[in-house]
């Protein structure tokens, strides 16, 4: 009896385990603000993660300061939108899948309700000012590290 329940136990960690990664993700408790990498640039985000602050974003700021932007993070990986309604600041978004990858980068026009998509499934969203991205020489292709993409930033 006793070994029959420590066998039912072991299998349920090692079934638990296998599952860990997938289930850590998804009631993670994500932080406020946490410093990310894009390429060699060094940022910090504000982190939008719930229903709440996904719909809200930017709308009604006035400024972001030199090197700060939004990161959205989706519940799933899948192809998403956004759009500008009540944003104030002309902004650039990177859409970036659950690797870290960049997917594709859209700019946006203060005030309107243009979509501007991700071309593929995306995890994540990145918005900075306008130009960023460019000035930053930052496209297609280029990997984030930090939280959450789960590298670590570069010295």
């Amino acid at each position: 009896m006793v070994l029959k329940r420590l066998a039912r136990m072991a299998l349920a960690a090692v079934v638990c385990a296998s599952a860990a990664p997938a289930a850590l993700a998804q009631t993670m408790v994500m932080p406020t603000q946490t410093p990310i990498q894009v390429g060699p640039q060094r940022i910090e985000v504000d982190i939008a993660s719930t229903p709440q602050q996904l719909a809200h974003g930017l709308m009604g700021r006035r400024s972001l300061p030199d090197g700060h932007g939004m990161l959205f993070v989706f519940p799933s990986t899948e192809h998403v939108c956004m759009w500008m309604k009540n944003t104030l600041l002309p902004l650039s978004v990177a859409f970036i899948d659950s690797r870290g990858t960049i997917i594709n980068i859209a700019d946006m026009q203060p005030q309107t309700l243009t979509p501007h998509c991700s071309m593929l499934a995306a995890r994540y969203a990145l918005e900075m000012p306008q130009g960023w991205f460019a000035a930053h020489l930052v496209g297609r292709g280029a990997r984030l590290s930090g939280f959450p993409f789960g590298t670590p930033l570069q010295p």
